[in-house]
């Protein structure tokens, strides 16, 4: 920070007053009784004390004789005010003594301000630091007013030289009397709920993992820590490459790695279980939160590897429930459906499997899929979008139940309707076919739609309170059931409205 001074530049003040010279014997009063003329005091030249004080223009807070680097033209250093005894004039004449200067603010006795403080005193007559100086009326005693000057100015310099041995005494032990300021900022505390906090106690329950196929072809993606026998949850596209004789990969963030082996995986949830290989014994498993409680505007924190960085975490909030969301492993065949949470926290490629947690560190999502302008998904090979603050992640409520049944059958068991729907594109619900795949039924002969009185052409459009707008809206939210969950299906036909309750099916295995 400078110091600038408008106008013409401030000659150096001397570092003490000039010695004066022997002043003329005044003369013996008159006779008369009159008061015999002085000596007339010599003109005050532009540069001495009673002249108008160059104004100091101050950029920033800083005071002037505290500015690093200051380009003030009376060279650095150099304080801005003045003090006992300095003079801004060249040498004195032969006139001299000039009229004795006042005491300014900073040096009263009765100041109740500092030194250094930039305003008047509390004496109320004094100048502030920088301020204009005023010449007071001469007063009697100029020989005893020198020698006060000269007192007080050896005073000052001694009682600068004891504190400047003091401060070298009780602060520097190299001798140096420059105070430095302490290298510590405290102790840094950070709470329960913080994102410092939440990221400190989830990390080390992550991991990177590396899947790559017989062929040498993989990729990168995230998981966690499901259990202490060492399971860890990711999404089926990150372990894809690795689940026919790949290899496969877990590494922690203290740079510990694991090979691991596929235990199940889901295509149609997009959910995988690995296990690590000799898991250490001190695993600490994520906690599990409650996705149906999740609300829009809650908080969130997304941990994972994004184009290959590992240990990344960034924020956001939910912006949406209950998204619709169908996504695909890159290879072209069968699509994974989910209804998802949206979030604008930043996930990208690599950020797959990883966890989406609550503010209190809570998991509620597994981070599967980004909307990119480019039609591309976290499990596309192909492209590499990056995020635009639309993921979507699998809420954790599914993803637990599939991940129990994974650890247990090594197989997926997804609910059904026992029913083929449309998947093109629709705003009017889900249409069941004409035909099922492969030739089959479109409805399954003693299944639960045939039960409850569905037939080919119906038009699903609500499942219980929620809106049906196409098949993989549907598909979507009938995986978000288990088997054996009764649900309430509203349906078109004939342009009339039907209401009907339904028992939930089960199907274990892709196919």
């Amino acid at each position: 920070m400078s110091t600038e001074n408008e106008g013409t530049a401030v000659p150096p003040a001397p570092s003490a007053p000039p010695v004066p010279v022997d002043a003329p014997t005044p003369s013996a009063p008159d006779a008369s009784g009159g008061s015999a003329p002085t000596a007339p005091l010599p003109p005050v030249p532009p540069s001495a004390p009673g002249a108008p004080e160059q104004e100091l223009v101050h950029a920033g807070h800083a005071p002037a004789y505290a500015s690093a680097g200051s380009q003030d033209p009376q060279g650095p250093g150099a304080p801005q005010g003045h003090g006992p005894g300095e003079s801004q004039g060249s040498a004195p004449d032969a006139s001299w003594p000039p009229p004795p200067p006042t005491t300014p603010s900073y040096a009263d006795p009765g100041s109740g301000g500092g030194a250094y403080s930039g305003g008047s005193d509390s004496g109320g007559s004094g100048t502030g630091w920088g301020t204009t100086y005023q010449q007071p009326a001469p007063k009697s005693g100029r020989g005893g007013l020198v020698a006060a000057i000269l007192v007080a100015a050896l005073v000052a310099g001694g009682l600068g030289g004891g504190l400047g041995y003091t401060l070298a005494k009780n602060n520097d032990s190299s001798g140096s009397t420059t105070v430095s300021a302490s290298d510590s900022g405290g102790s840094v505390k950070r709470d329960p709920g913080t994102v410092a906090n939440v990221a400190a106690r989830s990390l080390p329950s992550t991991v990177t993992i590396q899947a790559e196929s017989t062929s040498g072809e993989g990729g990168t993606g995230t998981g966690f820590v499901f259990d202490t026998q060492g399971h860890i949850v990711t999404n089926n596209h990150v372990v894809a490459d690795a689940v026919d004789g790949g290899k496969l990969t877990a590494t922690f963030p203290n740079g510990k790695k694991y090979d691991a082996e596929v235990v199940g995986h889901a295509q149609g949830y997009d959910v995988a279980v690995i296990k690590l290989k000799n898991a250490p014994s001190d695993l600490k498993p994520l906690t599990l939160g409650n996705s149906d409680k999740v609300a829009v505007g809650d908080s969130t924190i997304a941990i994972g590897a994004p184009f290959g960085l590992s240990n990344t975490v960034t924020t956001g909030i939910i912006s949406a429930k209950d998204r619709p969301v169908a996504s695909s492993d890159g290879t072209g065949s069968n699509a994974s459906y989910m209804s998802a949470l949206q979030t604008d926290a930043s996930i990208n490629p690599g950020n797959s499997g990883g966890p989406l947690l609550d503010a209190s560190g809570n998991v509620i999502g597994i981070n599967s899929a980004i909307q990119s302008t480019s039609n591309g998904g976290l499990g596309g090979s192909g492209s590499q979008s990056g995020s635009i603050g639309l993921g979507f992640a699998i809420p954790i409520n599914q993803a637990k139940f599939v991940a129990q049944q994974l650890i247990k059958n090594g197989k997926p068991v997804y609910a059904k309707i026992g029913a083929s729907v449309s998947l093109e594109d629709s705003s009017n619900g889900a249409k069941i076919t004409e035909q099922g795949a492969s030739g089959a039924d479109a409805v399954e002969s003693g299944g639960p739609a045939a039960k409850a009185g569905l037939k080919p052409g119906d038009v699903i459009t609500k499942l219980d309170d929620h809106v049906i707008d196409s098949g993989p809206t549907l598909i979507g939210e009938i995986w978000t059931h288990k088997p054996g969950d009764q649900v309430t299906i509203t349906y078109e036909r004939d342009g009339k409205t039907h209401t009907v309750q339904l028992t939930l099916g089960s199907r274990t295995g892709d196919s």
